[in-house]
């Protein structure tokens, strides 16, 4: 299937499209020309925006792997485009699922023929990679659900986003490529709330603020993020404090953006590092079973009836006691929160 059309045109298709991609087994092809107002952009940031049911990192996939050519070349997501360049966009046809469906349980929050969400236990990790091909997210998924969209592979089948294998709480996963793409839409544009409940080392002086850094890869330590990065793109975290000693707090942070470790490098950097963190607080781990950063609420729209959906991950039993064993009460929190 082909779409030839500028961007003006492709705005009133793009709900066809949609719909007759999550049904098409066929090859689907975007025909784009740059209007000079987007000249000079980027190449994936001009497609993000110009073909928003591709999230930022699907638009690269397709770049890396070959499937996006500008004037008729294989390119790269840096290049900037020009007025009048001719740019061509195939989405294959979505990978078969090799991943083996396992009998885990989930801690379900939300679920319907669309999406499901449910609250992701810490040490699990979501889907399978190098060293971990089983016991993952995603192979209790697979056992659990009928279908889930393709459009992440053979290894990420339904998964829209991600949480670190320590970082329990909200998750949602989608069914079909539609609702995929939906997700994936609201998930790049920011419309979607994410708020974590983070316990950290130390005393805030301000009990709300807000952290502006960018945050790339560090520049020695491959495995670690930074904000001392030269790449580094921009970031956001709001935070709230709720509960305080000398010795820790219980804060809720809300992102604005979704870079990789995002909440635990900002509140490293803001002096307060997450408590049981292996890569940003060494030093803070010993007491700790894992990083203490939990995805608290997420709320997005509903990818078919666009109703604003809210959704609540109790705190597991691990993040209570440590919270007890900092000297702090969460129930004066909650009393004062009602």
């Amino acid at each position: 299937m082909e779409i030839d059309c500028n961007i003006d045109e492709f705005e009133g298709k793009r709900m066809t499209v949609a719909a007759l991609k999550a049904t098409s087994e066929a090859l689907t092809t975007f025909k784009l020309v740059v209007p000079k107002e987007h000249a000079r952009m980027r190449l994936d940031l001009f497609l993000v925006e110009s073909l928003p049911e591709f999230s930022r990192s699907r638009i690269q996939q397709l770049i890396h792997a070959g499937f996006v050519r500008l004037n008729g070349a294989i390119t790269r997501p840096h290049q900037s485009v020009r007025t009048g360049d001719n740019i061509e966009v195939t989405e294959p046809p979505p990978t078969t699922i090799e991943t083996r469906p396992e009998a885990i349980p989930l801690q379900i929050l939300f679920e319907d023929d669309d999406l499901i969400v449910i609250n992701k236990p810490a040490a699990m990790t979501v889907h399978p990679g190098a060293g971990h091909r089983e016991h993952t997210l995603v192979n209790a998924l697979l056992y659990h659900c009928r279908t889930l969209s393709g459009i992440g592979g053979k290894e990420r089948p339904g998964i829209v986003h991600r949480l670190d294998k320590e970082t329990s709480g909200c998750l949602v996963a989608a069914k079909n490529d539609v609702a995929h793409r939906e997700l994936s839409k609201q998930f790049a544009a920011r419309s979607v709330d994410k708020i974590y409940l983070a316990l950290v080392a130390g005393k805030l002086r301000k009990q709300t603020g807000v952290i502006e850094e960018k945050i790339g890869r560090h520049p020695v330590h491959r495995q670690r993020m930074s904000v001392a990065s030269s790449r580094g793109r921009t970031a956001k975290t709001e935070y709230r404090v709720l509960l305080s000693n000398e010795q820790a707090s219980l804060m809720e942070c809300k992102l604005h953006s979704g870079r990789t470790h995002q909440i635990r490098v900002h509140l490293h950097h803001l002096g307060h590092p997450v408590l049981g963190d292996k890569i940003y607080a060494l030093r803070f781990t010993k007491n700790f079973p894992r990083q203490m950063l939990h995805a608290w609420k997420l709320g997005f729209r509903h990818p078919r009836t666009g109703e604003w959906k809210n959704f609540e991950a109790p705190l597991p039993d691990d993040f209570k006691q440590a919270i007890a064993a900092m000297g702090l009460q969460l129930a004066d929190y909650e009393t004062t929160d009602n």
